[in-house]
């Protein structure tokens, strides 16, 4: 494979990987627990975060890192979905 076959594939890859993230600024993802609403974007981006009631904040830290990482978690898996549905392509360099 020449440099610019390379070259080609790599812009390619840069262009599926902008169109993935646009893709993923549209998703939203909501995770709820014990009264807090998290809502993130598909790029890991806080949309929005809720309290239904007042809670301690000794709850709160408990309650907040659980909910984040479950929110990213939702991500990552939309993020394998896509790449694997032809999101990305990866060259074989």
């Amino acid at each position: 494979m020449s440099m610019i076959d390379k070259f080609k594939q790599l812009n390619d890859l840069r262009s599926q990987a902008k169109d993935l993230q646009k893709s993923l600024s549209e998703e939203r993802i909501e995770t709820q627990k014990n009264g807090i609403t998290l809502t993130m974007d598909g790029n890991q981006k806080v949309i929005s975060i809720t309290f239904e009631q007042e809670m301690p904040k000794d709850q709160l830290e408990k309650l907040l890192p659980e909910i984040f990482n479950e929110t990213v978690d939702k991500i990552h898996r939309i993020i394998a979905t896509k790449m694997q549905s032809g999101g990305i392509n990866l060259p074989n360099f």
